[in-house]
């Protein structure tokens, strides 16, 4: 640490006055074709060049800072890219997407304003989009540089419990799964560390933030192109590695070191690779805490031109996780509750594809070929005490396998832009898995108490699914109504009714009507569906898959919205929104939804269940964003959500995840000499929690190590609000070809309670060795002589990180 400060201290004297270089691509966004002779400027100075025959540009000796980048060219939109940081380290690599002016509603002034960055929202989804720049991630206080935490700051989306603890995305009171998630159009079913299979969140990002040139979020009216989708679409966009030279960077934080590294291979070929190691298993044991996490991640991206024509890139992104145990110096209840409920966990996961792009008369043909593999193990002993005569009650060793094609043909011609596309996939599914529910209990006369339940099978299922879409969309009224129409099927060979096309038919629409110049009015309606999750479809009984018959989840939306956009860089929106759930799986054994679930780290799903679930979630929310042109870039948003789901009884009753209120704000200030600062609050109504049901707790938790839930009384209570401060301070020094940036990013500066669920236990001794007993007697096994403890869990920690990235 002592090094870092007289590095800090020593860099003024070797700095001096640099330049850095933008460079990129102009292409049409409809067709992909390059756009010759594009004026691309740097807004504010008279540095600026032409895109040439392939429309790539390089603009050289720009003064270190930060700019807004401006392409332009007649018949066409012009679009801004903000916030562009030119250091000396980096070339900072920019690809604009450009429209015809007559091809959208909106004028060429407007739409400069309306879109704010290279991937943006169309006709096909006109509303319910917000987009990410890499710069706006990589500086998120708080962050971490941690995708899944930045977009938290987006209106609708929340985290469970808003803790941090987890990055369960949680988009207008959709459970974690309902969101996809793509790669450059390949789909990742993963992006975090630790994930819980059968659900999509985790304990922090997988993705490379180096590698994203921005992303879009898309919380309804989704392309037609994307299923499985029923709460969000997140498309990142991977930007190509440095065609000039080698270089890179090196990031080393408070919990782990992470390199990259880029440059070409030839003429036409680049690449993007890195690796992170986390160092989190070493600093939780000298805070003398009882986790152990350990992972490892990988990433790379390969573009290769072979012609004109035709691009291929090869991407893969990859982990491996390792959550264990040590024993702390020092017991305290708290400690010996996480040794106690919580499994070992040992994961790995990858996504590795190759997309091809073909450019064609008025449009293009996109073909990607990708493999993604899970593979998750959990083991949990009986928590009555440590010694060798412990009992396994979980051992799972699953692996979900999925190769998929996917074809699309996009196409524009005379105002008209439409797309059609087929996509393919062969799914293998292994779960051989033991699992004590409840363990079987009887008392000193041999009668029982109560009887035992224990999941212990071995699925191995492969089957295939399928799909087609289609989507149209154009623009009239003299451009001030765009219309967008799209439908699509999703089809597999393991359910009952699987085969059948007409079951999963699912027709959208979304109308966006330009008021005035700086008003529009939008709309939309669409039907979505998802297959329930493997763990779901694999649970088995007697060598019997009993959820066979389960049907796809369906989700109807109605969304409607209005945007205004005064000048350039300020945006407002505002949105109104109802999801209207059936066809959603319900637990037979606790008589809950499963849209309740995913909250845990482990495994949901391994049971039967009914597919005559129904849920709702409505809402508003507000949306204000002032993008950087000076030196302060700021958001704003508000979402008042309700979340409700039925169980075996149809009654509809508060999910995990019914919030209600949440509200978050960013702000961002550029200071002289190259410092930063930013400021991030957040804050969320009370999660819904259940309370235990202490006579079934008090029977089971020597066994389980964790208190059982009383779900006939679901979501009764509330946990306190949440709120949190976090902020950011960064100071860069730029030298002959690197760049130095040294941050200090605070989590929850003000220390504020984290609310979070109660803990059920039984009080131990004095020195804390074992259970205290009301006999002195050592613990049944029925629990019937402990002292049951009810543990507070709403401790709030202020998080410092102090860390350096080198650019080079």
């Amino acid at each position: 640490m002592r090094s870092i400060f007289l590095l800090a201290l020593l860099l003024p004297f070797f700095a001096s006055a640099q330049t850095g270089i933008v460079t990129g691509t102009v292409r049409d966004r409809n067709t992909q074709e390059p756009l010759i002779g594009v004026t691309v400027q740097v807004i504010g100075s008279q540095l600026g060049t032409i895109t040439n025959a392939e429309g790539a540009f390089r603009i050289e000796s720009i003064p270190v800072g930060s700019y807004t980048i401006q392409s332009s060219y007649l018949g066409y939109q012009p679009v801004s890219r903000f916030n562009v940081n030119v250091t000396t380290g980096n070339v900072q690599i920019l690809n604009f997407e450009m429209v015809p002016a007559t091809s959208q509603l909106q004028q060429i002034e407007v739409v400069a304003n309306r879109r704010q960055s290279a991937v943006v929202a169309d006709l096909i989804t006109p509303l319910s989009v917000q987009s990410l720049t890499t710069e706006e991630i990589r500086s998120n206080p708080g962050g971490n540089f941690d995708i899944s935490k930045v977009v938290q700051v987006l209106p609708g989306v929340a985290t469970n419990g808003t803790s941090g603890g987890r990055n369960d995305l949680i988009i207008r009171g959709g459970a974690p799964n309902e969101n996809v998630y793509y790669l450059d159009g390949i789909e990742i079913p993963l992006i975090n560390h630790f994930t819980t299979q059968g659900s999509a969140g985790g304990a922090t990002g997988i993705l490379n933030v180096s590698f994203i040139e921005d992303l879009k979020v898309s919380s309804s009216a989704f392309d037609a192109r994307y299923d499985n989708a029923l709460a969000s679409v997140f498309e990142f966009n991977q930007r190509y590695g440095n065609l000039e030279r080698f270089s890179g960077n090196v990031r080393l934080s408070g919990s782990e070191f992470a390199t990259t590294l880029e440059g070409p291979v030839g003429a036409k070929t680049t690449y993007l690779v890195s690796a992170r190691r986390s160092y989190l298993q070493f600093l939780f044991k000298l805070l003398d805490l009882p986790i152990r996490p350990s992972y490892w991640d990988f990433q790379y991206k390969v573009d290769h031109k072979l012609n004109d024509k035709t691009t291929v890139s090869f991407i893969g992104v990859g982990a491996i996780d390792d959550f264990s145990f040590g024993v702390p110096r020092e017991s305290t209840p708290e400690n010996e509750y996480i040794l106690r409920s919580v499994p070992y966990i040992k994961q790995w996961n990858y996504t590795t594809g190759v997309a091809v792009k073909r450019l064609v008369d008025d449009g293009y043909i996109n073909l990607a070929l990708s493999r993604n593999a899970f593979d998750n193990g959990l083991t949990k002993y009986e928590a009555a005490e440590e010694g060798e005569n412990q009992q396994m009650t979980l051992n799972t060793s699953s692996r979900e396998t999925e190769n998929k094609l996917r074809l699309d043909i996009n196409k524009y011609k005379n105002g008209w832009r439409y797309s059609y596309g087929v996509a393919g996939q062969y799914v293998q599914f292994t779960n051989d898995i033991y699992s004590v529910i409840r363990k079987e209990l009887r008392d000193d006369q041999n009668n029982l108490v109560q009887p035992g339940v224990t999941l212990d099978y071995n699925a191995d299922l492969d089957f295939f699914r399928y799909g087609a879409f289609g989507q149209v969309s154009r623009s009239v009224l003299d451009n001030k109504l765009g219309l967008s129409l799209g439908i699509r099927t999703d089809m597999n060979s393991f359910t009952k009714e699987g085969n059948n096309p007409l079951k999963t038919l699912s027709p959208r629409v979304s109308l966006s009507y330009l008021f005035s110049s700086r008003w529009t009015i939008n709309a939309s309606s669409g039907i979505y569906y998802k297959l329930p999750s493997y763990t779901v479809l694999g649970y088995q009984d007697d060598n019997t898959y009993l959820n066979q018959q389960a049907d796809y989840i369906k989700s109807v939306h109605y969304v409607m919205g209005t945007e205004f956009l005064p000048r350039q860089d300020l945006r407002f929106t505002l949105e109104g929104f109802y999801k209207d759930y059936s066809n959603y799986p319900v637990s037979i054994r606790d008589g809950i939804s499963l849209a309740n679930q995913g909250g845990e780290f482990g495994a949901i799903g391994n049971e039967a269940v009914t597919s005559g679930g129904k849920g709702r979630a409505y809402g508003a929310e507000f949306y204000l964003q002032k993008k950087l042109t000076g030196t302060v870039f700021s958001v704003l948003s508000y979402t008042y959500v309700v979340s409700e789901f039925t169980g075996t009884d149809g009654r509809y009753i508060a999910s995990a995840w019914d919030y209600r209120h949440l509200l978050s704000g960013l702000l961002g200030k550029k200071l002289p000499r190259n410092w930063e600062f930013g400021a991030k609050y957040r804050y969320a109504g009370g999660a819904p929690a259940t309370p235990f049901d202490l006579e079934a707790s008090q029977l089971n938790y020597a066994s389980l190590g964790v208190g059982v839930l009383d779900y006939t009384r679901l979501n009764s209570e509330r946990l306190d609000a949440f709120s949190q401060l976090d902020v950011r301070i960064d100071k860069k020094w730029n030298l002959n070809r690197i760049t130095l940036d040294l941050f200090l990013d605070i989590a929850n500066v003000l220390g504020s309670n984290t609310p979070g669920y109660d803990r059920y236990t039984f009080q131990r001794n004095e020195d804390n060795t074992s259970f205290a007993t009301t006999d002195g007697e050592p613990l049944r096994t029925d629990g019937s002589n402990a002292i049951p403890v009810i543990l507070k869990n709403n401790d709030g920690n202020l998080v410092p990180t102090l860390g350096f990235i080198v650019e080079f």
